[in-house]
């Protein structure tokens, strides 16, 4: 039950999809022109995507020591098998996942290092004290999501503007499910004074914030489909405008926990069907993409 615990405390049911979105990304997005085979076997990538695992591990083990008293409200059944490993003992795994974490990054390059102690303490520094403000919170938990990807880019250094692209549009459905969140969870942040956007402004600000956010995924969905033509992939992106569609409706529709709970599954559901979706890509739009930037 301990093992259980420690399982649900690092969400280790998000860690595969991590570590598969990250290779993905590096063989159909990030690096294109390489063989997918030397990317598998490419040593330092893997020491790459270990440590952004095992550091996404330790910000969820954070994240948990700082929000129990939360948690026991919003989440109360997760929240009690949570509770079956100490507080101790998690601090005791959060520093020692770190330690593993420089350890590794120091065999990459010492600007791996320098990437991941800065990644750590921005994730500690969110869970302590920027999560609990309007706006800033939300922007930075959506920033810190996307972040581990960027580990990969700085590793092969090809700037392609289609990766902004696909960067865009995952970032606005990070922070409208972090927006989401906070809509769901009004109760317990209420009660340990976490000034969320709804708690501060509103539930019908918030809802004008996500429906404005929302409409906004038009545009990078437009640049990746008609600009850099991403292949079958398109099909993704035109599901999620309509499947955006419905969301905004039911948004306007929801007050309970449990509606929005069902809304941040749809979030959920299409930021894990993006991640298996990268397969659709034709690597050669990459370069006629830009190609065509160029021209203009």
């Amino acid at each position: 039950m301990k093992f259980a615990s420690l399982f649900s405390v690092v969400r280790g049911y998000n860690i595969p999809i991590i570590i598969l979105a990250q290779y993905l990304s590096a063989v159909f997005i990030l690096a294109p022109e390489k063989r997918a085979l030397s990317i598998l076997l490419d040593v330092d990538l893997f020491i790459i995507v270990l440590a952004s695992s095992l550091t996404i591990a330790s910000g969820y083990i954070i994240n948990n020591f700082y929000d129990s008293n939360k948690d026991l409200i919003n989440r109360p059944n997760k929240s009690l098998l949570d509770r079956l490993v100490g507080q101790k003992t998690k601090l005791n795994v959060y520093f020692t996942l770190n330690f593993i974490v420089a350890f590794l990054a120091i065999f990459v390059s010492w600007r791996a290092f320098l990437f991941f102690s800065v990644y750590i303490f921005l994730i500690w520094y969110y869970s302590h004290r920027i999560k609990k403000y309007p706006i800033i919170g939300n922007l930075t938990a959506a920033f810190l999501a996307i972040l581990p990807f960027f580990a990969i880019l700085l590793y092969y250094k090809n700037l392609y503007e289609v990766i902004f692209g696909h960067a865009t549009f995952l970032f606005l459905l990070l922070l409208i499910r972090e927006m989401i969140k906070d809509l769901e969870n009004i109760k317990g942040d209420l009660a340990n004074d976490y000034k969320t956007i709804p708690i501060v402004y509103g539930e019908v600000v918030s809802k004008k914030i996500i429906t404005a956010l929302t409409i906004t995924t038009i545009v990078p969905v437009y640049v990746l489909i008609e600009i850099f033509d991403v292949g079958y992939m398109d099909l993704y992106f035109y599901s999620c405008l309509i499947i955006l569609i419905f969301f905004l409706l039911y948004l306007w529709k929801a007050n309970s926990k449990e509606q929005y709970l069902s809304l941040h599954n749809v979030l959920k559901f299409l930021i894990v069907a993006g991640v298996f979706c990268i397969v659709l890509i034709n690597p050669s739009v990459l370069w006629h993409g830009e190609k065509l930037l160029r021209s203009i």
